[in-house]
C-alpha cells in the first residue's frame, strides 16, 4: 500500500470512479490529510519511514512491541467514577475482607480547579477545531451502519472456531511441539494396517486447516471491504501531497538561490573581514601566550642570580608571580606540568637559605669588636632578611635571634676574664688551668676593673642589640602599616562601588527608555573600564616586560596576577634605609602586633639575660666568700657600680631587670649582717672594758658632731695637719650644751653615723639598717643599764663601787644618744618608701626606752641621799651644839653630791634634781621631828631646830647653781591641829 514520490498507484483521469468525480481544492484538502491518523489509526500512514513503526512476524516475533501489553480484567472495570463498587464481582476473586476506603489527600499534591485547565484548553483549542472539521469529512466509526455491528460480531464468531493456537504471535511450525499439535503424525502413519482408517482422518485434518483458511480470508476480505474508502481516499490525498510537495520544492529552490546570491553580495566580505580580525586577535593571544611562556621559562635561571645576590624577596616575589600564572593563564600547557612543582621546592629551598642567612648575620652582627660603635650591621641585608622570613610566615627567627644572644653574653665574660687575667703576671696559667680558679686569684681592685670592663662591653652589647630590634621593629610596623591602609582603600572602593550601582541603576531606566540594548552598553562600559584598570596596573608594574608596539597593545601583554602583587608602599627605617612593603603579606594585624610584642619582649630579654650572666659571674667570685670579706668602702663602690649598670640597663631596654638587683640585695643583706655584727661586737667590747669615767673629746669628733649640727649625717673628711694640732677638749659641745661623756658613747656616735652614711650608699639596704641601728641602740641602752644601774660594772671591769659620778655620767651619755634619735629618725625617714614608714615607731620605742633610763638613773640618785638622809636624821637629836653634827654630815654630802654631778649634768637638771632630794630631806626630818614631839611652838626645841634648818639652808644655796632653789622649808613642820 505504500508508494513512492515518483510513481502513483491511483490513475488521474478515471471519471467512472466515484471517488475522483469532484475537483479537489489543494486549500481545503491539506488539513484533512493531516488527520488520517485519528480517522484510522490502525492503518499504516504517511512516508516509508512511518511504515517501520508495524510489527513484522518475521524480524519482530521476538521483539516486545505496543502489542504484547495485556491488562487484568479487575483493573480494566475498576471504574473510578463509581460512588460504591459492586462487591458481589470483586469479593469472588479478592475475598469478603475487600471493602472501600477513605483515602487521606495527601499533602504534597495540589488541589486541582479548572483554573488549572485554562492554559491547556487555550493551546489545545485550535487543534479541537481541525479535529472536528477531519470528523465532517471521515466520520468516526461509531457512525457506520449498524449492519456492520452485526457483520462484525458474526465474524467474530467465526474467527472463535480456529484454534487459539494459529493466533498465537510466536506460531512457528518449526517448532516441533507446535507443529506436532498441529499435524499429529498419526494422521500420516500408514504402516500399520490402518490403511484406510489413517487417510480418512488426514483427509479429515485437511479439510479441517482449509475451513480455516476459508473462515481467515473471508475476515480479511470483509476488514479490507470495509477499509476499501479510506484507502482509496488516502490514496488521492497522497497523489495531491506530491503535487503540492514539488511546487514546494521549486519554492524552496528559489527561495535558496536568492538567499545565495544575497549572502554573496552583502554578507561574505563582511564575514570574511571579521574571520580575519578574528584570527588577527587569536593569533595576537597566542603570541602573548608564547612571550609570557617565554618569561616563565626564564624564571629559574632568574631565581638563581637573584639568590646569588641574596635578594630573597625578590625571588619570593618572582615564584610566587609565576605561579599564579601558571595557575591562571598557563594552566593545561603540557611543558609547564612540572615547573610547579619545581618552584615550590625551590621555595622551600629560599626558606631554609633565608634561615641560614639570619642566623648567620645574627652570629657575626652579635660577635663584632664591641667597640662604641652600636650601628646596625648592613642593615639593608637585614631588611631584605626580614621581609623574606616575614612573607614566608618564618616567626621563629626572633628565637634565633635570642639563643644567639645568649651564646655571645657567655662569650663576652669569656674573653674578659682571658684579657684580664693574661695582664697579670702573678697568675700562672700553667698551674691554675680553669678559668674560674683563674679569676679567684684576683684581689678587689683587679677584680673590680674586671667587673667593670664586663658592665661596659654588656652596655655597648644591649646598645647594638636594641639597634638590630629597632630594625626589625620599624619593618613590622611598616607591614602592619601597610595593611591597615589597604584596608582603609578597600573600604573607600565599596562606598564607590555602592555609590556607582546607584548611578548605574538610573542609567538602566535612562537606557530602557531610549530603547537601547542594555547589555551591549553594559559590555562597552565593561571592557572600556577593565581595559583602563589594565594599563594602570602594567605602568604600574616594574617586573613587566615592554611589549612590542606592532603587534600586541599594553592591556593584553602582561597578566592581572603579576601586576597585582608589584604595588608597594615605602617608608623608611631608623638607619635611613627605605622599606619597599608589598601586598602580598600573609601575615594578619594580630600576627603583626605579636610579633612586634615579641621583639620588645626580646629587649627585655637580652637585659635579663646580661643580668643573668652577671649574677653567675658575681656567685662564681663569692664562693669562697670574697664579697662578705670586703670592708664599707670596698662594697659600696662596687654596689654603686652595680646600681649604675641596672640603671643603664633599665634606660636602654625600658624595663628593670630583676635578678641581678636581687643578687646585690642578698649581698647587700650579708653586708648588713657582717657590719651589724662586727660593730655591735665592737660597741660590746668597748661597753665590757668601760670604766664609766669622764673622757676626753678629740676634734675629730667634736668636728664629727658639728657636721652633724649643719645637718650633714655623715662622716667627715679627714684634716692631716690641723686636727693633730688641736687638743682634745673635756667636754662635747653639742648645739651650745656641754655633754660630759665616756669614749664608748663617743664611738657609739662615729657608729651610728656609720649607719646612717651606709644608707645614703646603698639606699637599698635602708629597712634593714633601720632595724639594725634600733637593736643595736637598744643593746647599748640594755647593756649600759646592766652595768651601771645594775652594778654590773663591778665583775665586769672590777670597779670597787658605783659612784653617783658614774650614774651622772651614764644619764647625761643617754640624754645626748637621745638629742640625736629625731636626727636620726628624718634620716631614715627621707629614704624609707612611704609603705615602710611605719618602722619608724622603733624609734619612739626607743626614745622611751631610754628617757625610762634616765629616769631611773635620777630616781637611783634620789634614793642614794634617801637612804642617807634615813641613816643620819634617825640619830637626829634637838640638843646643842648647832648646828648639830647630823646636819653637819648632811650638809658635807650634799656638797659631795652637787660636786660629783654639776660638771656633767645641766644646770636646770641639777637644780630639779636637788629640789627632789630636798623633798626627801624634809620628808625624813618631818618624820624625825613627828618622832620626837617637837612642833613650832617657838620654844627651845624649836629654836634649835630652826638654827640647824639655817644652817643646811645656807649651805645648800652656797653651792653653785643653787643659790635660787626655793627650799620651802616651812613644810617641815606638822600642821596645828
Amino acid at each position: 500500500m505504500a508508494s513512492s514520490h515518483s510513481s502513483s498507484p491511483v490513475p488521474q483521469g478515471s471519471s467512472s470512479d466515484i471517488f475522483f468525480k469532484k475537483e479537489v481544492d489543494p486549500s481545503k484538502h491539506i488539513r484533512p490529510v493531516q488527520s488520517l491518523p485519528d480517522v484510522c489509526p490502525k492503518e499504516p500512514t504517511g512516508d516509508s519511514s512511518s511504515l517501520c513503526v508495524a510489527p513484522s512476524l518475521v524480524a519482530d516475533q521476538h521483539r516486545w512491541t505496543i502489542y504484547h501489553s495485556k491488562v487484568n480484567l479487575p483493573a480494566a472495570l475498576n471504574d473510578p467514577r463509581l460512588a460504591k463498587r459492586e462487591s458481589d464481582f470483586f469479593t469472588k476473586t479478592w475475598g469478603l475482607d475487600f471493602v472501600d476506603t477513605e483515602v487521606i489527600p495527601s499533602f504534597y499534591l495540589p488541589q486541582i480547579s479548572k483554573e488549572h485547565f485554562t492554559i491547556y484548553q487555550q493551546e489545545i483549542s485550535q487543534r479541537e477545531k481541525i479535529h472536528e472539521r477531519c470528523k465532517t469529512i471521515c466520520p468516526p466509526k461509531d457512525t457506520f451502519d449498524r449492519t456492520l455491528l452485526h457483520t462484525h460480531d458474526k465474524s467474530r464468531t467465526d474467527l472463535e472456531q480456529v484454534p487459539k493456537i494459529f493466533m498465537k504471535p510466536d506460531f512457528a511450525l518449526d517448532d516441533s511441539l507446535t507443529f506436532n499439535s498441529v499435524l499429529p503424525w498419526s494422521h500420516f502413519n500408514t504402516a500399520g494396517g490402518k490403511g484406510s482408517r489413517d487417510a480418512a482422518s488426514s483427509k479429515l485434518l485437511q479439510e479441517k486447516l482449509s475451513h480455516y483458511l476459508d473462515i481467515v480470508e473471508v475476515n480479511i476480505a470483509h476488514q479490507i471491504s470495509l477499509r476499501s474508502e479510506a484507502f482509496f481516499h488516502a490514496m488521492t490525498s497522497q497523489h495531491e501531497l506530491q503535487d503540492y510537495l514539488k511546487k514546494t520544492s521549486q519554492a524552496v529552490k528559489m527561495l535558496r538561490d536568492k538567499i545565495a546570491q544575497i549572502d554573496k553580495v552583502m554578507c561574505e566580505g563582511s564575514l570574511h573581514i571579521l574571520r580575519l580580525a578574528l584570527t588577527r586577535n587569536n593569533c595576537v593571544k597566542v603570541y602573548n601566550k608564547l612571550k609570557l611562556m617565554a618569561t616563565v621559562h626564564q624564571t629559574q635561571p632568574t631565581v638563581q642570580v637573584l639568590l646569588s645576590t641574596s635578594e630573597f624577596v625578590g625571588a619570593l616575589d618572582l615564584i610566587a608571580t609565576t605561579q599564579e600564572v601558571l595557575q591562571q593563564e598557563l594552566q593545561g600547557i603540557h611543558s609547564f606540568r612540572h615547573l610547579g612543582s619545581q618552584l615550590c621546592e625551590l621555595e622551600k629551598l629560599i626558606d631554609k637559605m633565608m634561615i641560614a642567612e639570619f642566623s648567620t648575620y645574627s652570629h657575626s652582627d652579635l660577635n663584632r669588636p664591641l667597640e662604641d660603635d652600636c650601628q646596625v650591621l648592613e642593615e639593608e641585608r637585614l631588611v631584605s632578611l626580614i621581609f623574606g622570613l616575614l612573607k614566608q610566615r618564618k616567626l621563629n627567627f626572633l628565637e634565633i635571634y635570642g639563643e644567639e644572644m645568649i651564646i655571645t653574653a657567655k662569650n663576652i665574660i669569656k674573653q674578659c676574664v682571658i684579657n684580664k687575667v693574661s695582664q697579670i703576671e702573678e697568675i700562672d696559667t700553667d698551674l691554675v688551668v680553669k678559668l674560674a680558679d683563674q679569676m679567684r686569684m684576683l684581689n678587689f681592685p683587679q677584680w673590680f676593673d674586671l667587673l667593670k670592663d664586663i658592665f661596659s662591653k654588656f652596655t655597648i652589647f644591649l646598645h647594638r642589640v636594641k639597634a638590630t630590634l629597632n630594625i626589625i621593629h620599624s619593618v613590622v610596623l611598616s607591614v602592619l602599616d601597610k595593611n591597615q591602609r589597604t584596608r582603609e582603600l578597600e573600604e573607600i572602593s565599596q562606598q564607590k562601588n555602592v555609590a556607582k550601582d546607584n548611578s548605574l541603576d538610573t542609567e538602566v531606566a535612562y537606557l530602557i527608555h531610549e530603547g537601547m540594548f542594555i547589555s551591549d552598553a553594559f559590555s562597552e562600559g565593561e571592557l572600556t573600564s577593565i581595559a583602563v584598570d589594565t594599563t594602570s596596573q602594567r605602568n604600574a608594574s616594574p617586573s613587566s616586560e615592554p611589549c612590542s608596539s606592532d603587534s600586541v597593545s599594553e592591556p593584553e601583554c602582561t597578566t592581572d596576577s603579576s601586576s597585582s602583587k608589584e604595588q608597594t608602599s615605602s617608608s623608611a627605617t631608623p638607619g635611613g634605609v627605605d622599606i619597599m612593603v608589598s601586598e602580598d603579606m600573609k601575615l594578619t594585624d594580630l600576627e603583626l602586633g605579636k610579633l612586634a610584642n615579641n621583639i620588645q619582649e626580646l629587649l627585655y630579654n637580652a637585659s635579663d639575660i646580661c643580668h643573668d650572666r652577671a649574677v653567675k659571674f658575681l656567685t662564681s667570685r663569692a664562693k669562697d666568700g670574697f664579697l662578705e670579706k670586703l670592708n664599707s668602702t670596698e662594697f659600696i663602690t662596687l654596689s654603686r657600680l652595680m646600681e649604675a649598670f641596672i640603671l643603664d640597663t633599665e634606660q636602654i631596654c625600658g624595663r628593670k631587670s630583676m635578678s641581678l638587683l636581687g643578687a646585690l640585695q642578698s649581698q647587700a643583706n650579708k653586708f648588713v649582717n657582717r657590719f651589724h655584727e662586727e660593730r655591735k661586737t665592737k660597741l660590746s667590747l668597748l661597753l665590757d672594758n668601760e670604766r664609766w669615767k669622764q673622757a676626753d673629746v678629740p676634734a675629730e669628733f667634736q668636728d664629727l658632731v658639728d657636721c652633724i649640727s649643719d645637718g650633714k649625717i655623715a662622716l667627715p673628711e679627714k684634716k692631716s695637719g690641723a686636727t693633730e694640732e688641736r687638743k682634745p677638749a673635756e667636754v662635747l659641745i653639742v648645739e651650745g650644751q656641754q655633754y660630759a661623756v665616756v669614749g664608748t658613747v663617743l664611738l657609739l656616735i662615729r657608729i651610728i653615723l656609720e649607719y646612717c652614711q651606709c644608707v645614703d650608699n646603698i639606699p637599698s639596704v635602708t629597712t634593714d639598717m633601720l632595724t639594725r641601728l634600733s637593736d643595736l641602740l637598744k643593746y647599748f641602752n640594755s647593756r649600759s643599764c646592766q652595768l651601771v644601774l645594775g652594778a654590773g660594772a663591778l665583775q665586769v671591769v672590777g670597779l670597787k663601787t658605783i659612784t653617783t659620778k658614774n650614774l651622772a655620767l651614764s644619764s647625761r651619755c643617754l640624754q645626748l644618744i637621745v638629742h640625736y634619735i629625731p636626727v636620726i629618725r628624718a634620716h631614715f625617714e627621707a629614704r624609707l618608701p612611704p609603705k615602710q614608714c611605719n618602722m619608724l615607731r622603733h624609734f619612739d620605742h626607743i626614745t622611751k626606752d631610754y628617757h625610762d633610763h634616765i629616769a631611773e638613773i635620777s630616781a637611783k640618785l634620789v634614793a642614794i641621799m634617801d637612804s642617807l638622809f634615813d641613816k643620819l636624821l634617825s640619830k637626829y637629836e634637838v640638843k646643842a651644839p648647832v648646828p648639830s653634827a647630823c646636819f653637819r654630815n648632811i650638809c658635807k654630802q650634799m656638797a659631795k653630791m652637787h660636786e660629783a654631778i654639776f660638771d656633767l649634768l645641766p644646770e636646770e637638771q641639777t637644780q630639779m634634781l636637788f629640789l627632789r632630794i630636798n623633798a626627801s630631806y624634809k620628808l625624813h626630818l618631818k618624820k624625825q621631828l613627828s618622832h620626837l614631839n617637837v612642833i613650832n611652838d617657838g620654844g627651845p626645841q624649836n629654836g634649835l631646830v630652826t638654827a640647824d634648818v639655817a644652817f643646811y639652808t645656807g649651805n645648800l644655796q652656797a653651792l653653785k647653781g643653787l643659790k635660787d632653789l626655793d627650799l620651802n622649808m616651812a613644810e617641815i613642820w606638822e600642821q596645828k591641829r
